[in-house]
């Protein structure tokens, strides 16, 4: 069986949510992708009324060879979706979880 292209999955995982979930408000979704470093985030920037909006609900990297969730304020969770798109759960970190909590999870301890 062929292994899947990490980065693309990432990538295609971002983008979609990116579109699907941008406000049609003065929000705006930023997608950042570095692929030397294996770093993909989706920024959400700009403005609601006077209040400024600027976060990161998405940060994934990718390192020796797996998938590691720094952060996740998605409702379906990424992990889920990686996991649903043929990413074994052994290969999809929690990063934004305890190591020690890890391990309780279905997913890779690191």
């Amino acid at each position: 069986m062929e292994k899947l292209d990490y980065r693309e999955l990432v990538k295609n995982v971002i983008q979609q949510y990116a579109s699907e979930k941008v406000e049609a408000d003065a929000n705006k979704a930023q997608i950042v992708f570095d692929t030397e470093r294996d770093r993909y985030l989706l920024l959400y920037v700009g403005w609601r009324d006077e209040e400024r909006i600027h976060g990161c609900p998405i940060h994934i990297d990718i390192q020796d060879g797996k998938i590691w969730i720094q952060r996740d304020f998605t409702e379906e969770g990424i992990a889920n979706q990686l996991a649903e798109l043929g990413v074994p759960k052994t290969d999809i970190v929690l990063g934004f979880r305890a190591p020690y909590v890890r391990q309780f999870t279905e997913f890779a301890v690191r």
